[in-house]
């Protein structure tokens, strides 16, 4: 089950290597993606997977991050961001993806 976080509380929640979904309540891309990205990161033991609903309570953070787009997905390591993918994704594409930059993040 994934997270859902607001300004306030979400440095403290960003530790170690997280999987941040980044949605709108009437996308309907968010909503086929959310399913998806839960499955994907459910078969992983190393990531979470953290909700953040993109709507004015989290218009600074969604500044801070730069997200222009929903949804948008953001790869991060205790709360740096070092990977970002904007826009619907097929599935084998985001497993693809995040196991590319997840793998990329630990040889470093």
């Amino acid at each position: 089950m994934s997270e859902i976080l607001g300004k306030k509380d979400y440095k403290s929640q960003l530790k170690g290597l997280c999987v941040v979904e980044i949605s709108g309540e009437s996308c309907a891309n968010c909503l086929t993606l959310m399913p998806i990205l839960q499955e994907l990161v459910s078969a992983r033991d190393d990531v979470k997977l953290v909700h953040v609903e993109a709507d004015y309570s989290t218009l600074d953070l969604m500044e801070e991050w730069e997200i222009e787009k929903v949804p948008t997905i953001l790869l991060t390591d205790d709360g740096e961001i070092f990977a970002r993918c904007s826009g619907y994704q097929p599935e084998e594409i985001l497993e693809i993806w995040l196991d590319a930059k997840l793998e990329e993040r630990k040889s470093r």
